[in-house]
Formats: C-alpha cells, sequence, structure tokens
C-alpha cells in the first residue's frame, strides 16, 4: 500500500491524531469542521510538502504551538520507509529514513498522491496556472529529465524577468531560457500526447460528452521558441517580464457549443475535473508500475445520486489506495468495508465495524 500509517500532530485543529490506514479503502466522517479536510491536508502535505488548499504555514499550525510535525509509513520501492515533515517558525524540515539531505521532490516520490477536493472544478473553469500545475505533475512523474528540466527554466526565467527590471543585458539569460524552455516543453508534450486518450476516456464516462485535450505551448504555434522570445523583446521591456514560453502553457479542453452548454454547472465542471484526475492517476500508476494514494474531500458535494455513483465507480476501478471523507458513514458505498474513522473536534477514532 502507498501509506501504511499516518501520525499529525499540531497542524491545524488536530492536536494529535494517528491512523492505521486499510491498504484499499478509507472512511473519515463527521460534522462539517470537525477536522475531516485537515486530516486530508496534512496526508497531502507528506507527500508534496504544501497545502492543497494554499495555506501558509503559518494557519496551518495549531495555535499557541511553534509547528506541526507529520509521520508516515509508506511503500519506497520494496521496502518500507518512514517519511517526516515538519514546519513551524524554524523552518520546513523533510526527512525520509531519518536522512535530512532530501527535499520536496523526493517526498513527492516517496508517496505519489492526488487530491480530488471541493474546489477541484476550478481544474476546468480557473486559469492555466491550474492545468499546468496538473500536467506537470504527471510529467513528474512519467517523463524521466521533467524536474531538471522544470528547475533550470524557472531559474533562467527569474534572472531574465530580473534583468528585464534592471534594464540589464539579456543575451545569456535569453539563451539558456529558449534552452531549458525546449527542454521542459518537449517533457510536457511527451504527456500530453501520453495522457490524451486516457483523458479522454475518462471524461467520455464522466460526463457523457467528447471532450477533446490540447497541449499548448506558451507560443505561438507557427514560431521557433527562440523567434517568439526576441519577437517579443519590446513587450518584455514594457511590461519587465518575459511574456511568452512554457510559463505560458496551458492544456485547452475543447468541446462543441452544444456539448458546452452541458457543462457549465459546477456539478458537470466537477465531474469532467474529477475524470481528469482520475485519468492521470491512471496514467502515473502504470508508468510508475504502483498504486497511488487518492484523497478524496466530501466527493458527494454538489453531485446528485447518478454523478457520484459514476464518480465513485471511476475511483475504484482504479485500484489505488482512498482516503475519503464524508459528513455520514452511509454516503458512500465501497465495493468492500473500509477502515472507518469519526473525527469530532480535531479528534480522530476508529468505528469498529
Amino acid at each position: 500500500m502507498p501509506i501504511r500509517s499516518f501520525r499529525a500532530q499540531d497542524f491545524r485543529c488536530l492536536q494529535e491524531a494517528e491512523f492505521e490506514a486499510d491498504a484499499h479503502y478509507n472512511l473519515v466522517y463527521g460534522a462539517n469542521a470537525s477536522g475531516k479536510t485537515s486530516l486530508l491536508e496534512a496526508l497531502s502535505y507528506l507527500g508534496r510538502g504544501k497545502s492543497f488548499r494554499g495555506a501558509p504555514t503559518a494557519s496551518l499550525v495549531r495555535h499557541g504551538q511553534a509547528g506541526f510535525l507529520l509521520l508516515g509509513k509508506v511503500l519506497v520501492g520494496e521496502r518500507e520507509a518512514t517519511v517526516g515533515v515538519r514546519n513551524g517558525r524554524e523552518g520546513l524540515e523533510v526527512r525520509i529514513d531519518g536522512d535530512p539531505q532530501v527535499g520536496v521532490a523526493e517526498l513527492a516520490e516517496a508517496l505519489p498522491l492526488q487530491v480530488i477536493d471541493p474546489e477541484v472544478h476550478e481544474l476546468v473553469s480557473g486559469g492555466p496556472d491550474g492545468r499546468r500545475r496538473f500536467l506537470d505533475w504527471a510529467a513528474f512523474h512519467v517523463e524521466h529529465g521533467f524536474l531538471a528540466a522544470w528547475r533550470r527554466y524557472r531559474r533562467a526565467l527569474k534572472q531574465r524577468n530580473a534583468a528585464l527590471k534592471q534594464g540589464a543585458g539579456l543575451d545569456a539569460w535569453t539563451h539558456e531560457l529558449v534552452q531549458a524552455g525546449l527542454r521542459l516543453d518537449a517533457a510536457r508534450r511527451a504527456v500530453a500526447e501520453r495522457s490524451g486518450a486516457v483523458l479522454e476516456r475518462f471524461a467520455s464516462g464522466m460526463v457523457g460528452a467528447d471532450v477533446r485535450f490540447a497541449y499548448r505551448q506558451g507560443w505561438s504555434a507557427d514560431k521557433s521558441l527562440e523567434a517568439a522570445v526576441e519577437g517579443s523583446l519590446e513587450r518584455d521591456r514594457q511590461q519587465g517580464s518575459t511574456q511568452v514560453g512554457p510559463h505560458r502553457a496551458d492544456l485547452g479542453i475543447e468541446f462543441d457549443e452544444r456539448q458546452a452548454r452541458r457543462l457549465v454547472s459546477r456539478g458537470q465542471q466537477k465531474l469532467l475535473a474529477c475524470a481528469m484526475v482520475l485519468g492521470s492517476v491512471d496514467i502515473v500508476q502504470g508508468a510508475l508500475g504502483k498504486r497511488l494514494l487518492l484523497l478524496l474531500d466530501d466527493p458527494a458535494a454538489e453531485l446528485d445520486r447518478a454523478s457520484l455513483g459514476r464518480l465513485m465507480d471511476a475511483v475504484f476501478g482504479l485500484d489505488c489506495q482512498v482516503v475519503a471523507t464524508a459528513l455520514e458513514p452511509g454516503l458512500l458505498a465501497f465495493p468492500s468495508p473500509p477502515a472507518v474513522f469519526h473525527v469530532e473536534h480535531g479528534r480522530l477514532s476508529r468505528v469498529d465495524g
């Protein structure tokens, strides 16, 4: 299983929460504001080193405490490893089996996971940043060399933007930006091509419409990246930042006008976004040859019974490890009995069947 046991201390409202996970299905139920989402957020933080809700560190530390601690037993290759994350006034500290010479990238490799939360619809309705991160998550796990290219490009972009603001020479950083950008674009393009049919299959099954996904590179398709950057130089100087390149990439979602009218509600957008997330899990599980952890925060929200049934059927078909939350224990139907936990006032307890 991806994660065998988990402990959170002083994370949001959780003074201390600890559980042994079922290899397949885990259900956490409780009233609103009881701590369900905080538990999923803590689990996600253990595998990402950041909040899936975009919260700053100060808001994650329980009131009156200096920091929080997260610990998990995870499967790394054929062995079990202890993963730990501490954050607070002293800054972020990551350890795997006691080794402090690791970082967030190693966390993501040790505990690959995806999240479906109540804001997942923004993957469809929001701007390109979220879809770019979605594409990059898959590329990180699937495409060799992606992380190095991404880091190299981000550094070149930062330095070129600084030079633009200062009116300094650009040639060296423009060259580096183009070279790193081409590698980053190649990795994204490869994973987009690899993912297209899978994402379309999941989307069609979830929303009953023919959906197409189109990778958009972040500059004009009829120009090379070098020509596009050079052609944008005057605009870059006016704006004080680089206006074209892979940092403007997007994963376009295309459907005809008739189908688009069916997908305007948040419920339908949520289904389509969920299909994208589940499709990405399917792709990464296949590439890594291992099961992933999938966190479902209140999946029943804004979905009718039939839509919820389609979503959960797709989830169960992936055979990943699931931790889901619900208001009541009977809201979600699992194919086999889950481990059930109740949370109330930030306290987690196992419920025996």
